[in-house]
């Protein structure tokens, strides 16, 4: 094999776990995250909500046990990925549309005469693109669902104050709400309905919609079917701390724009600048390719391009 087709293989190879290695570092800390909030948002816990928290926790935490295990976990769970985007594909079809999409991309790099080097780059992004269509119509839905979160948490309030059950709660969010949470509830509903322990039937939408928010509420619905206590005030308290954690939100992602237009513009400008100097002068840039410096230049190039979008990230990336 050619060596420069095997430093790039090397660099898409390499820069993939670096991605995910980062990406364990950062849900690594969740857990402990998600125990800090419930201490304020409880005022102290007690034994029994001490457990049903860190079973939760556990569960959630289950698939951040180190590099291969998320992986694993990630190549298990892909099912679970497609249930949370509402794909309308299978998982064969999608596997059959990235193949499809990987061909086309070492296709387009042929046609428009790019160095050998970067045919496998162009397959690989023909590749990731329906991955990343299938990410962001995934985080797209979450967000929805995040949004209309203390909606429904304050309609079920309001029903558990006018002498509903938790059970007719849970069925006016589905019958009141748009989707997706309507859908999501109606499945705690019907599961309910068929046998399934309430409790259990809130930790399979805890797994279908890992949100920390909602998080909060199956563990305050787990308590209280314990311990008893006011559930509709509760319920309040969450959505009125979903509400706030919200508008700070938006006030961050406000201060911080002018810091994600510099990431995006930092980021796009070398490959953009790249295929322009490839355009207008294609001997100029293939000395990166012919000569071992060069080779390393952009190795180093990617690996820099990387650890800056992962600085960037974390700069901006407040967490409220």
């Amino acid at each position: 094999m050619d060596p420069v087709i095997t430093i790039m293989i090397a660099a898409c190879v390499g820069a993939i776990a670096l991605v995910f290695g980062v990406g364990s570092i950062l849900q690594s800390r969740r857990g402990s995250q998600a125990e800090n909030r419930l201490a304020a948002f409880t005022g102290g816990k007690s034994q029994i909500g001490s457990e049903i928290a860190d079973e939760i926790v556990r569960d959630g935490m289950a698939s951040a046990s180190g590099l291969f295990g998320q992986l694993a976990a990630r190549f298990k769970n892909l099912p679970m990925f497609f249930q949370q985007a509402e794909s309308p594909l299978k998982p064969e079809q999608f596997v059959a549309l990235c193949g499809g999409a990987a061909a086309a991309g070492g296709l387009i790099a042929i046609l428009v005469r790019s160095p050998p080097a970067l045919i496998p780059v162009g397959a690989f992004a023909g590749f990731s693109c329906p991955w990343l269509w299938l990410w962001m119509k995934r985080r797209k839905r979450l967000k929805k669902f995040e949004g209309q979160l203390s909606d429904a948490l304050e309609l079920m309030a309001r029903a558990l104050r006018s002498g509903h059950s938790l059970t007719s709660g849970l069925h006016v969010v589905a019958s009141e709400m748009p989707a997706p949470i309507s859908k999501e509830f109606h499945k705690v509903h019907e599961e309910q309905n068929l046998g399934i322990p309430i409790d259990t039937a809130l930790k399979n939408l805890l797994k279908r919609i890992p949100n920390m928010d909602l998080q909060f509420f199956v563990i305050a619905v787990c308590i209280q079917r314990q311990c008893g206590g006011d559930l509709a005030e509760i319920l309040n308290k969450i959505s009125a701390i979903v509400r706030e954690r919200f508008k700070i939100l938006g006030q961050v992602r406000a201060l911080t724009g002018e810091g994600r237009i510099s990431g995006i513009v930092l980021m796009a400008l070398p490959p953009l600048l790249f295929a322009a100097v490839y355009y207008l002068n294609p001997d100029y840039v293939m000395i990166l390719f012919d000569r071992e410096e060069g080779r390393k230049m952009l190795f180093a190039t990617g690996f820099l391009q990387i650890l800056g979008a992962v600085c960037i990230k974390k700069i901006i990336d407040i967490k409220v």
